[in-house]
């Protein structure tokens, strides 16, 4: 009568074949978790956009400046989540001094939606400081064909908007976003020539 061997246990390499090809797995779904994680929930950036710079009221007397500063803005929020701003401020440099500020108040942005915003503080006695064109600056400074259309002055603002993002409900991350931009200004009737952010 023939007896059937006794089946051998399985080896300790069967064991760390199972292990490798067990972390392999498990290596890749933590791959693939991670990439939909940063394409889809990932916080980003909002997106803050210049619409119109103006002066509504401007005068000049004895080389110094008067005038009321205007800035409509839109800000667009790209994610999935409510974007909660605070700490966000706008100011106005000219000459390389600080010669406006106004904090922006807290709010919020709901998902996908944009917001627009204006800004409007007056800015008093500042002395007079003419630009000339530069390289960076063309279509701001030159009238037709090339030539100077007058005297013009430059002035920028300089917007910040931070804030926290929800990430899955649990998780809150800090964004925040800058926009700076120059402005091209008439100095015969504080007209805006142009804009560039």
């Amino acid at each position: 009568m023939a007896m059937n061997k006794p089946q051998r246990p399985p080896t300790g390499r069967t064991n760390l074949a199972s292990c490798i090809v067990a972390t392999i797995f498990l290596i890749f779904v933590a791959i693939v978790i991670l990439i939909v994680f940063f394409t889809v929930f990932k916080p980003k950036e909002p997106k803050i956009s210049v619409n119109a710079v103006q002066l509504p009221t401007f005068s000049l007397s004895n080389g110094t400046l008067n005038f009321t500063f205007s800035q409509y803005v839109s800000v667009s929020n790209p994610n999935r989540a409510e974007f909660t701003h605070y700490d966000s401020s706008l100011q106005l440099v000219y000459s390389g001094n600080q010669v406006g500020f106004m904090f922006i108040p807290a709010g919020k942005i709901e998902s996908g939606r944009t917001q627009f915003m204006s800004a409007l503080f007056s800015v008093e006695s500042i002395p007079l400081t003419t630009s000339s064109p530069t390289a960076t600056l063309p279509s701001l400074t030159e009238g037709v064909n090339g030539f100077r259309v007058g005297p013009t002055f430059e002035i920028e603002s300089r917007m910040k908007m931070a804030g926290r993002v929800k990430v899955l409900q649990f998780f809150t991350h800090h964004v925040e976003t800058r926009a700076g931009c120059r402005v091209a200004i008439s100095v015969s009737d504080g007209s805006v020539l142009g804009f560039h952010c």
